[in-house]
């Protein structure tokens, strides 16, 4: 036996299909301090401001702002200076949200890369333990 669906219900299967992938594509906002949310980062042509330069081991969400005139990049370095994390080709006036996994509590440096050259703005940015 054949089963055979009109067009409207075939459509209607298709697109709540459709929306049921969409939401498993979300964005989790688990930050590992869920307290306080996300750090700002505001990026300008001259300057890397962060609301706050510590946090606890575990994810850490940063919301980097580009308030500047250049494309930026915003990079996490580890205390060995190896990237750790990196978001690139953050326009001016958009904003992009990194979450990274840090395991290990130490100094860390934090950098907004106007123009996407050189090494950027730097910060000292401190990772505590649980």
């Amino acid at each position: 036996m054949t089963l055979r669906m009109s067009q409207p219900m075939t459509a209607a299967l298709l697109a709540a299909g459709a929306l049921a992938a969409l939401t498993g594509c979300t964005e989790k906002s688990d930050t590992g301090d869920a307290k306080s949310g996300a750090i700002a980062v505001e990026a300008t042509d001259d300057a890397c401001k962060l609301s706050r330069t510590s946090a606890k081991a575990g994810p850490i969400a940063f919301k980097v702002s580009n308030e500047g005139d250049k494309i930026t990049e915003f990079y996490v370095y580890g205390p060995d200076r190896k990237v750790v994390s990196e978001v690139e080709g953050i326009g001016p006036g958009t904003s992009r949200t990194m979450i990274v996994k840090v395991s290990k509590s130490g100094t860390y440096t934090t950098a907004c890369k106007p123009g996407m050259v050189g090494d950027g703005i730097r910060g000292e940015f401190t990772v505590t333990a649980k």
